[in-house]
């Protein structure tokens, strides 16, 4: 059976601003990313803290509304770790999820200038390349912890021999610690 289309007009929607008639809810599972960036919430907060900090420096927004802002973003954070944060049907990614919440906890007028200056495509990429850089550096103390264990064994075991290879055919022994 198909689903109804949602009489709610779609321009409620971050995308939807020239559309009058209501989502179809196949199009809203489509397009919603929520379900997986969710696991970029740590880094969708901290990039904006960082952004409306700088913002804040030039003077774009008062250091009030900075300092209200950080404090919304952190409380969103706080959720998120609590695993508190209700996800709600409209959050179509972390990033409208995110700052929905602020909106409602700092007052929207307030939170609408967390973007000042900022595209989402600026947010989306700076939010990946934080989430890239720490699961690189935790690829990289596993991979010192699998490189440390690989040379106690290739000591300990420096008289195993075991058969060399030259292109994929058997060659001359060599010692597994080598």
């Amino acid at each position: 059976m198909a689903e109804k289309k949602s009489d709610a007009p779609a321009t409620n929607m971050l995308w939807g601003g020239r559309f009058t008639g209501g989502i179809d809810p196949l199009m809203h599972k489509y397009n919603a990313s929520i379900r997986y960036d969710k696991a970029l919430y740590r880094e969708d907060i901290l990039g904006s803290i960082a952004f409306a900090r700088a913002n804040s420096k030039v003077g774009i927004i008062t250091n009030n509304e900075f300092e209200t802002i950080e404090r919304g973003l952190l409380e969103v954070m706080e959720e998120w770790k609590q695993g508190t944060f209700a996800i709600m049907p409209n959050d179509e990614d972390i990033h409208t999820a995110n700052e929905r919440r602020l909106g409602e906890l700092v007052g929207k007028d307030t939170a609408g200038k967390l973007h000042t200056g900022r595209s989402r495509n600026e947010q989306v990429v700076c939010d990946m390349r934080m989430w890239l850089r720490d699961r690189i550096r935790d690829i990289d103390g596993q991979l010192v912890a699998f490189l440390q264990v690989l040379a106690k064994r290739a000591e300990a075991e420096i008289d195993y021999l075991m058969p060399g290879y030259t292109h994929l055919q058997r060659a001359q022994p060599v010692r597994w610690g080598l």
